[in-house]
């Protein structure tokens, strides 16, 4: 006899009843889960949190009395709870839901730029598909965010000095790059990472976070608040530079050129994803060689497993976060799979081994030009 499946018991957060009916509908619509309440503001979430004990939160942003930053904040640090944002799509929604990230949401869905019903449904799919995902999620305790880097000037994405080709005292004119790649639980994941990364870091790093093009902009100027390196979103043709962090625009694939330079592609998704890791860490390992490391962070799906043996393949370096630190172990797991990681290493152990590897590269190179 087969038992009946529970369903997914889903809080709904938001200040307009036009919306919450719309969510509602959608989230009744699906079988599996079921709308167990509504709460039009923050301090109305976090008393139904505690009341109703949802298995899933759909959390606003802007809303009157508290708003959905400081809803997290509280829910994420007394009564956990998986959190999936739903906003603006807005520069000032893609901050203020990278925040919620940060601040330990699973994800997020962007309300349509009209807000009407038919734009809600067109993302229907994805909303129940992330809010399912969530409610699997081990949720822990948390609502630390980095704290800004305050040591010496602030320094603003964007301002990369013009390197001299062939001058940086690496074979061929060639150094190390890092590719970090990331998707479901990566913003705050990488966050942590970068945070540890200092001005001098003697190699190119490349992101790729599995994100909408118009926040990956934004991103890259909340990394610069929180590290040392220099951070940018990436732009076509220009060259890698070491002590430089690049990210890859939401809306383009990023591949390495013979020449060390970024070519940005806005073809279709690759394996299902734009941008797609693998073929950056593919193209990285063709230019850099043995002067490759990979990192693969929490996520799910499989991309970064072609690109980590490619890496492999060349003589480069392959870290992949461990199950414990990762909010969803789907794309180190399959890392792991493919026989390519080195290193299987929770999240605050990963920047000292990848700093270790990039200065034994960079001693090794160097001598050999003695």
């Amino acid at each position: 006899m087969n038992a009946t499946r529970k369903k997914l018991r889903v809080l709904i957060v938001d200040d307009s009843a036009f919306m919450r009916k719309v969510l509602h509908g959608i989230i009744a619509a699906d079988p599996e889960m079921e709308v167990v309440g509504n709460a039009k503001d923050g301090r109305e979430a976090i008393s139904m949190a505690e009341s109703l004990k949802p298995d899933v939160i759909t959390m606003d942003i802007n809303m009157p009395h508290m708003d959905g930053l400081q809803a997290t904040e509280h829910i994420m640090s007394q009564n956990p709870r998986p959190i999936v944002v739903v906003s603006s799509e807005s520069r000032e929604g893609a901050a203020s839901t990278l925040i919620a990230l940060e601040l330990g949401a699973i994800d997020f869905v962007s309300k349509p730029s009209g807000g009407i019903d038919l734009d809600m449904k067109s993302v229907a799919d994805d909303l129940n598909r992330k809010l399912r995902m969530a409610a699997k999620v081990r949720v822990i305790r948390t609502a630390a965010r980095p704290k800004p880097h305050v040591e010496g000037a602030h320094h603003s994405p964007g301002r990369v000095e013009a390197p001299t080709e062939g001058s940086d005292g690496h074979i061929g004119g060639r150094f190390p790059i890092v590719v970090i790649a990331a998707s479901t639980g990566g913003p705050a994941t990488v966050m942590r990472l970068a945070a540890a990364f200092p001005a001098d870091f003697p190699a190119a790093v490349v992101l790729v976070q599995h994100m909408p093009p118009n926040f990956t902009s934004q991103y890259a100027l909340q990394l610069a608040d929180v590290t040392e390196i220099k951070v940018k979103e990436a732009e076509a043709n220009e060259p890698l530079r070491q002590s430089t962090l690049y990210v890859c625009p939401g809306s383009h694939h990023l591949r390495i050129s013979s020449s060390g330079r970024i070519v940005l592609e806005d073809g279709p998704r690759i394996s299902g994803y734009r941008p797609c890791a693998d073929v950056t860490m593919e193209t990285a390992a063709s230019w850099a060689g043995t002067m490759t490391v990979g990192i693969v962070l929490t996520g799910m799906g499989n991309d970064a497993s072609r690109g980590a043996q490619a890496i492999r393949a060349a003589g480069g370096i392959v870290i992949a976060q461990d199950e414990a630190t990762s909010i969803i172990f789907g794309m180190p797991a399959e890392a792991i799979k493919t026989g390519a990681v080195n290193q299987v290493l929770p999240l605050d152990q990963i920047f000292s081994s990848t700093d270790k590897h990039v200065r034994e590269i960079t001693r090794s190179s160097q001598a050999m030009l003695r």
